[in-house]
């Protein structure tokens, strides 16, 4: 398949473009720079110059494509609400172009938008809309179009998609250890993380775009939830520095807006997408992964 891919230069969707284009399928990949460009370039992607603020040039990159991944996302958070509803704007665009066809087109959320108290599961929904929680915008953009006849599907990753080169929650975790001294955790620590390595979540858009999108939502979770005492303790022995209980006054205080995240009780399980995908994780778990010199380089 010919596939257009936006935020194909991030973290995570540069093992996407990797996996597709091993695959054997053609990736377009939204890029708005020079340096993107040569990066896409590389990885033996076409480039297709836009932006998401561009909505014209997203619906050409679509309407050269045979599917669709969307995945790029302004992580700017002093703007998180309006980058959220900017989102849901880039997805009606997106679907106004794929509608009346049989493409898919697979949208990138996040199972952290379902704290349950127990496992969640690909059949969940938010329990609450994005007047709430901003972010959840994108799955309810997803849903509209999805009425519209869009062939639309959800791959949810988790708040830790890890490997080389992260520079999602763990690192800022690390990196706010080294600025105060100390390693912390809320409560006693036993809110859980699922996690993904980003090579294993890869294959996760691979198959289900293979398989033709058929199931509503996805879950791209290797491990359904790492207790986050123990990411704080390996984050303490390897910078040598106090592991610590904060109570949520004082989370507030010592993380900052990232409070909500180390605080978050998210596990999620994957056992219907691995059946429908025959999916099999293969890559480090989070903890092993984490323990490794290129996390705490510098």
């Amino acid at each position: 398949m010919r596939v257009f891919v936006t935020g194909a230069t991030g973290f995570v969707v540069t093992a996407v473009v990797r996996e597709l284009v091993s695959a054997g399928h053609q990736v377009l990949g939204l890029s708005r720079s020079d340096a993107g460009s040569a990066s896409l370039q590389a990885a033996g992607a076409q480039v297709h110059r836009g932006s998401l603020d561009d909505l014209a040039s997203l619906q050409a990159g679509a309407a050269a494509a045979d599917a669709v991944i969307h995945t790029g996302f302004n992580h700017d958070f002093s703007r998180f609400k309006e980058n959220c509803e900017a989102d849901r704007r880039i997805i009606a665009a997106l679907g106004d172009e794929l509608a009346g066809s049989d493409r898919p087109f697979l949208v990138t959320s996040g199972t952290g938008l379902l704290q349950l108290g127990r496992p969640a599961t690909e059949d969940d929904l938010p329990n609450v809309g994005s007047s709430v929680i901003p972010r959840v915008a994108t799955e309810e953009a997803v849903a509209a179009i999805v009425e519209r006849g869009v062939k639309a599907s959800l791959i949810r990753l988790p708040p830790s998609v890890h490997g080389a080169g992260d520079h999602g929650f763990v690192p800022m975790l690390i990196a706010r250890a080294r600025e105060t001294g100390v390693s912390a955790y809320v409560g006693n620590g036993e809110n859980r993380w699922p996690a993904v390595h980003r090579f294993d979540a890869a294959t996760v858009y691979r198959l289900a775009l293979e398989r033709g999108a058929l199931e509503p939502r996805y879950h791209a979770v290797a491990e359904e939830g790492v207790p986050f005492r123990q990411i704080a303790e390996l984050i303490g022995r390897r910078l040598d520095v106090p592991v610590v209980s904060k109570s949520h006054e004082e989370a507030a205080a010592h993380f900052g807006w990232f409070a909500h995240f180390a605080g978050m009780d998210s596990p999620a399980s994957s056992a219907k997408t691995k059946a429908w995908l025959n999916w099999k994780p293969t890559q480090p778990g989070l903890l092993e992964d984490l323990d490794q010199d290129a996390y705490f380089a510098g």
